[in-house]
C-alpha cells in the first residue's frame, strides 16, 4: 500500500476515528485505526466493539490495500510533523512494515493486517430521520448534562430519541432532573423509541460542525443507531430496554409562576457557586415574594444574599435547590426571559416554554429556614 495525503487531512481524520479507540481493552487490534484503501477511496476507522467511527479522507492512492496502525502512535507521529499543507506520505509491505514520511522527517513502525480489525456492523438504511447538523448538535448540549454519569442504572447514562411523525424529542434524566427538547422535523417519520449511550452523543457533538445547511441521517436498527454526515459516519450500539415513563412524571399544575430575566438569575446563581464546593452540597434557597426573587447561600465559605427582580403570579413559596442543575438548565436555554413553575416546597419545579419546546424538571432539596 501506498499514499500520500495532506497532513492537515489526515490529521483531521486521525481526530474523528480517535474518539472511538478504547482507553484500555484486551483486543490489541482495538487500539489501532484502520486504513483502507482497498477500493478506490480512503477510509479511516476506530471501533472501541460499542461505538465505531468511519472517516473518508481525501488523498492520493498510488497503491491500494489495508493496515490497521496503533492509533496513538499513529496519531502523534502525525500531529508533531511539520506544516499543515504539507505531503504525508504513508507506504506499508506485505509483513506490514510502514514508513511514514513528511519532508525531513521519517518513521518505520511496525503494522498489522487490516483483515483483523474488526468492522462496522452493517445497517439497514430504510428507517432513518433527517435534521440539521446544527439542530442535533444543540439538542444534544441543552441535554446531555442530566444524564448520569456512573450510574447503575444503564438507562439514565443515556438518552432518549423517540420520533412521532414530524416530531423528534430527547430526554436525559438523571434522578433529581430531567431535560427534554423537542424538535420538529420537516417530514412525518416512522414513530421510533431508542436510547442511545451519552459517550456516543457526547463524541458526535465534537464532531459535527454544527452547520445550519448540512444534514444529518440517523438510520435506525433493532440493536444500533447510526449517524451519517459529511464524510463520516458513527455506529452505535443502543441501550436496551424500556425507558421510564416520563409523560407520567409531567404535570401542568402549578401555584406559582415567576416569570424572569434568564442572564440576571443566572448571573446570580453563578455568583452563589464561588462560596460552594461540589462536597459541601449546600442549597440555594430562593424565596419568591411578589416582585422579586431573594437568593440566599450558607456556606463554610461565607454567605450570600441576593435579589432579582420578577413578575409572579400565585403564592408566594420558598424554596431550595441544588444551584448547579439551575445553572445546567438556564444554560440550555436561549430565550431572554424563562419562566418556573412551582407547587409547593417539596414537589418539582418546571422550567418550560409555552410552545413545549422545552422543559427541565428539577427536584428541590430539604433546607432549613433561618
Amino acid at each position: 500500500m501506498k499514499l500520500t495525503f495532506k497532513k492537515d487531512n489526515l490529521l483531521n481524520g486521525l481526530n474523528i476515528v480517535s474518539k472511538a479507540i478504547p482507553s484500555k481493552t484486551t483486543m490489541s487490534i482495538l487500539e489501532c485505526i484502520l486504513i483502507d484503501a482497498s477500493a478506490g477511496e480512503i477510509k479511516l476507522t476506530g471501533n472501541d466493539m460499542e461505538m465505531g467511527i468511519e472517516t473518508k479522507v481525501d488523498g492520493e492512492i498510488l497503491e491500494k490495500g489495508k493496515i490497521a496502525l496503533d492509533a496513538k502512535l499513529f496519531y502523534e507521529i502525525i500531529r508533531k510533523l511539520s506544516a499543515d499543507d504539507s505531503v504525508v506520505s504513508i507506504e506499508s509491505d506485505e509483513k506490514f512494515n510502514t514508513t511514514i514520511s513528511c519532508e525531513n522527517s521519517v518513521f518505520n513502525i511496525q503494522g498489522r493486517d487490516g483483515e483483523e480489525f474488526s468492522y462496522l456492523p452493517f445497517i439497514e438504511r430504510d428507517h432513518y430521520i433527517c435534521l440539521s447538523q446544527f439542530t442535533l448538535k444543540e439538542a444534544i448540549r441543552q441535554t446531555i448534562f442530566s444524564i448520569a454519569v456512573n450510574d447503575s442504572n444503564k438507562m439514565m447514562s443515556g438518552e432518549l430519541f423517540e420520533v412521532i411523525g414530524n416530531e423528534l424529542r430527547v430526554i436525559s434524566l438523571d434522578g433529581h432532573r430531567i431535560s427534554i427538547r423537542k424538535i420538529v422535523l420537516k417530514d412525518n417519520y416512522q414513530n421510533t423509541k431508542v436510547i442511545v449511550p451519552g459517550k456516543t452523543l457526547t463524541e458526535i457533538s465534537k464532531i459535527l460542525n454544527g452547520d445550519n445547511e448540512k444534514e444529518v441521517l440517523i438510520f435506525f436498527s433493532h440493536n444500533h443507531i447510526l449517524f451519517e454526515f459529511d464524510h463520516t459516519i458513527v455506529v452505535s450500539r443502543l441501550i436496551e430496554g424500556e425507558y421510564f415513563r416520563i409523560d407520567n412524571m409531567l404535570s401542568n399544575d402549578y401555584e406559582t409562576k415567576v416569570t424572569v430575566n434568564k442572564r440576571e438569575f443566572l448571573d446570580c446563581i453563578d455568583r452563589a457557586m464561588i462560596l460552594i464546593r461540589e462536597s459541601d452540597r449546600k442549597p440555594i434557597i430562593l424565596n419568591v415574594e411578589d416582585e422579586k426573587i431573594s437568593l440566599k447561600v450558607k456556606s463554610a465559605f461565607g454567605s450570600m444574599n441576593a435579589e432579582v427582580m420578577i413578575h409572579k403570579t400565585g403564592q408566594d413559596i420558598m424554596i431550595a435547590f441544588n444551584p448547579k442543575f439551575l445553572i445546567d438548565a438556564l444554560k440550555a436555554i436561549d430565550d431572554e426571559n424563562v419562566d418556573l413553575y412551582m407547587m409547593n416546597p417539596k414537589s418539582p419545579c418546571f422550567i418550560r416554554d409555552e410552545e413545549g419546546k422545552y422543559i427541565y424538571l428539577i427536584l428541590p432539596v430539604n433546607f432549613i429556614a433561618e
